[in-house]
């Protein structure tokens, strides 16, 4: 009878990461990273684990994982995986905490944060996709890299001279005492996936029953980067790499370990603000603002230089005066000043979730590639307020309320240009009923010490706020 292999039900149905990848995903064709993702899947839901697990994605080729399981995940800065996967362990006891890295991500950026986790023996573990090469970033010398391997950096293969040894990473875990099951699998043939298998669902059970820490390093081949077509490249691993990297379970003291339990103590914040000194707030402050919503999201954009970081601050500032929930998220590019920047500020009565504001409530758009760029996310009932002073095309189909505000020519004529981030901090504070005239001018007062400054910063405001009172 022929076994039918389907789609494991811990895949989401569809992968929306883009249209053409819907049915499949990212990986060159060949690539060792879908074999063992289809492999981890199934044992999961063989074990009844999806509901459970937390996958901690690393940076590089597996860095779209969590677009292909249907699971809690989270992302990681480049080699953090390991530290971020002890916290996700430790903050949820009961989960399943899979660090999933590449040999970039774990060997090179990542290795403290890998070993030390390690040695501690976390509730986790950890899937090491050894290819080699850094797949992701275009072939260059990884600390894997076998000698004489050519790549990108070592285009006359790695030396020992040049580049040292390449790094047994399963000899290096199975050397700690903390780790309780240490393993290198590949997946390159029948043979060897039958072994993964059995190896990856023996490290899902070991997690299941909180007895520490697995490592498994996985050796994957990667065709586009060895320059060798999928049957070679497969091939090259048995007849070469394995020589190197030798398969086998290194360390197994899944018998003989127990369960841990460690402490997962829950601040309580009332207990430190009496330690402090500090009295707690009353359920509304006295001093909070009517706003035209109980939550407002804002996304102020432009160029570098315009101002648009600190007109989110200072919006958040007034907030935090007022006793609101406030968070500020800049976002700029390396070239700063005449680059593209942007500030996002949550202003809440209640806590924030996040500070990512996705869709805005309130965008302010000081150029044109802020406009195009986030006015169609701005949802119906949102506002849009623009520079027109720089921007004289509006897209079509926007959903917001749009308000063309001359805010450059406005800031000129009360004294300098660069306060154009105060005539719409002005426009924007009328336009959403958040701060009285009076309010702003004092708070300016305290921002702009020379008379002079404060003087063209006033004039700028009070531009912004006659201009909103005649749109």
């Amino acid at each position: 009878m022929t076994k039918v292999y389907e789609k494991s039900p811990v895949f989401f149905d569809t992968f929306e990461r883009k249209p053409s990848y819907k049915e499949t995903t990212h990986y060159c064709p060949g690539c060792g990273h879908g074999v063992l993702h289809k492999i981890i899947a199934d044992q999961l839901a063989e074990l009844g684990l999806q509901d459970r697990t937390i996958i901690v994605g690393p940076v590089g080729c597996g860095v779209f994982i969590y677009y292909y399981f249907d699971c809690a995940a989270v992302s990681s800065a480049h080699g953090r995986a390991s530290a971020v996967a002890t916290g996700v362990s430790r903050a949820n006891p009961d989960s399943v905490t899979i660090s999933y890295q590449g040999d970039g991500d774990l060997a090179a950026i990542g290795t403290s944060n890998a070993i030390h986790a390690a040695n501690r023996g976390e509730n986790m573990i950890v899937f090491f996709v050894n290819n080699n090469i850094y797949g992701m970033t275009g072939g260059q010398l990884a600390p894997t890299t076998l000698i004489d391997q050519i790549s990108t950096t070592s285009p006359y293969g790695r030396t020992v001279k040049n580049d040292g040894f390449p790094l047994r990473m399963a000899e290096m875990m199975a050397g700690l005492e903390a780790p309780t099951l240490v393993a290198r699998v590949a997946v390159n043939n029948p043979k060897n996936i039958r072994q993964a298998t059995r190896v990856i669902k023996q490290g899902l059970e070991v997690q299941r029953d909180k007895k520490g820490y697995v490592f498994i390093e996985v050796l994957a081949q990667c065709p586009t980067n060895w320059k060798k077509d999928p049957k070679d490249a497969c091939e090259w691993i048995d007849n070469v790499v394995c020589k190197q990297y030798p398969l086998g379970i290194y360390k197994d003291q899944v018998a003989e370990r127990e369960a841990q339990e460690r402490p997962c103590e829950r601040v309580d914040f009332a207990a430190v603000a009496r330690q402090l000194g500090l009295e707690e707030s009353p359920e509304k402050p006295e001093n909070q603002i009517e706003m035209i919503a109980e939550e407002l999201r804002f996304k102020f954009a432009g160029f570098g230089g315009q101002g648009v970081l600190s007109l989110g601050m200072l919006m958040a500032q007034m907030s935090m005066e007022h006793d609101m929930d406030v968070t500020w998220l800049p976002s700029y590019g390396p070239e700063m000043r005449g680059g593209v920047a942007n500030s996002s500020v949550v202003v809440s009565k209640n806590k924030i979730g996040s500070p990512v504001v996705d869709h805005p409530d309130v965008l302010v758009a000081l150029n044109g590639p802020s406009l195009e760029k986030f006015g169609p996310l701005v949802p119906a009932g949102g506002l849009i307020i623009y520079n027109s002073s720089l921007i004289d095309h509006v897209p079509d189909g926007l959903k917001g309320k749009v308000y063309p505000l001359a805010a450059t020519d406005l800031a000129t004529e009360a004294g300098t240009a660069k306060a154009a981030n105060v005539v719409v901090l002005g426009f924007v504070a009328q336009k959403t009923n958040m701060f009285e005239l009076a309010d702003l001018e004092k708070f300016l007062a305290k921002s702009f010490k020379k008379p002079a400054l404060l003087d063209v910063n006033i004039k700028a405001l009070r531009a912004g706020w006659e201009a909103a009172d005649k749109s």
